[in-house]
């Protein structure tokens, strides 16, 4: 496991070159993203690249960690929106090769690992993390063999994420999120996580036991993994 420590801004641009170098080697990589405020940075700055001409995603093919269950596509809080807003229509990605998990049509869910499998398996997976260690909507007491699922939101994710609707009345209470398998399936995986907020759960996550109560620990088994912090979300660490 690697540990790169700067700014955010760096942060955003250190783990971009990470997508340059791959796609330089690979152009038609399988992509996994995930969302949040977390990767905005990075998408920002892949974004540029792209404008620039120094990264292409013509090729590529993504799939989305999660998606609430019950929203539209089109609603401004499913995380398909969310892809397009802040990546996927702003770069040169084939649309009919980028991939949320579908919150309407649920028997979807059950063929999501497999159409992953089917691409080639993702090459790099994008993650960032909860206040409970949660990656995807894996909460803490996940099974580390789950594929993608149906999983109920705990209250405390629902509350995390109240911000961005109305009221948390208006907050899906299900989502469907790739498994803990179907994460360290994928041949090299990004974190990052900033802010004071998620010290100590990065502390757990690096430094403590690998346990199911903090689904992201599991990390720590992965052959390949770039942990990518800012000062704060690194405070904690030995």
């Amino acid at each position: 496991m690697k540990i790169i420590i700067d700014t955010p801004e760096k942060i955003a641009e250190k783990a971009a070159l990470r997508y340059v170098e791959l796609l330089s080697n690979k152009p038609d990589a399988i992509l996994g993203l995930a969302t949040g405020s977390t990767p905005v940075g990075l998408y920002n700055e892949l974004v540029k690249l792209n404008k620039e001409g120094k990264i292409s995603f013509k090729n590529v093919t993504t799939f989305n960690l999660d998606e609430y269950v019950g929203l539209e596509p089109t609603h401004d809080q499913s995380y398909r929106y969310f892809m397009n807003q802040h990546l996927l229509s702003h770069v040169d990605v084939d649309m009919e090769k980028t991939n949320v998990p579908s919150g309407i049509n649920l028997d979807e869910a059950a063929s999501y690992d497999s159409k992953i499998s089917s691409a080639g398996g993702i090459d790099l997976q994008l993650l960032g993390i909860g206040n409970n260690g949660h990656i995807g909507f894996n909460e803490p007491g996940t099974p580390f063999g789950s594929e993608t699922h149906l999983v109920d939101l705990t209250d405390s994710t629902r509350e995390a994420n109240a911000r961005f609707f109305a009221s948390i009345d208006d907050v899906p209470t299900q989502a469907v999120t790739m498994g803990i398998k179907t994460v360290m399936n994928a041949k090299s995986i990004i974190l990052i996580a900033l802010g004071k907020a998620k010290a100590e759960i990065i502390k757990a996550t690096l430094q403590g036991e690998v346990t199911p109560e903090v689904p992201a620990s599991i990390l720590q088994l992965h052959p390949y993994v770039e942990v990518y912090l800012d000062h704060e979300a690194a405070s904690l660490l030995d």
